[in-house]
């Protein structure tokens, strides 16, 4: 296996993409007022700002930018996790190995990030986040879903009320659109 290095900005800005262990379930969105305590709960003990964030049955995305000079994000998904795990009933099937060590069987031990380049990266990562429930079949329109920060968006007028709606055949947004535009 390589030896994987996450990348570290000071005060920089992360897209990311966080997993169940088990990918059929839906304890997120099941459990999504527990999740919404254990981040609130993180953010007063080690703040970051929410730039975006989707919530889905199985995995959750989102955009965060931490403080001026810190780049420890780990611990903070470590504690959100921590939190959302004990906030919840014991009902998952754990490994003998998970069991020695003494982890519940939620979620995956790793995540995913990608560290924001600019502008253009941001706005395909915060568009790819809002088009997730979409893009996975859970609604037709973006707006149909609940647990996103596309609503408060809405409200700012970052977005309009019917962006990216059920008349959008196919989006092209995230990764695969940052990379198209910058080697354009």
């Amino acid at each position: 296996m390589p030896n994987y290095r996450r990348n570290r900005l000071p005060g920089g800005t992360y897209f990311f993409t966080v997993n169940l262990l088990e990918r059929k379930s839906d304890l997120l969105v099941a459990h999504i007022n527990e999740l919404r305590a254990a981040v609130r709960e993180t953010r007063q003990l080690q703040p970051f700002h929410i730039d975006a964030w989707v919530v889905l049955p199985d995995h959750l995305h989102c955009i965060w930018t931490l403080p001026a000079g810190d780049d420890d994000y780990s611990s903070r998904w470590r504690l959100i996790k921590k939190i959302f795990s004990k906030s919840i009933p014991k009902t998952e099937y754990r490994s003998e190995v998970r069991m020695k060590c003494h982890e519940r069987g939620i979620w995956q031990r790793r995540f995913w990030e990608h560290t924001i380049a600019n502008n253009a990266d941001y706005a395909a990562h915060r568009d790819d986040i809002h088009y997730n429930p979409v893009k996975h079949g859970w609604v037709s329109a973006v707006k149909e879903w609940p647990y996103s920060t596309f609503h408060s968006l809405v409200l700012r007028e970052i977005y309009p009320q019917d962006w990216a709606g059920c008349e959008m055949k196919s989006l092209d947004v995230g990764e695969r659109s940052w990379w198209m535009v910058g080697y354009r």
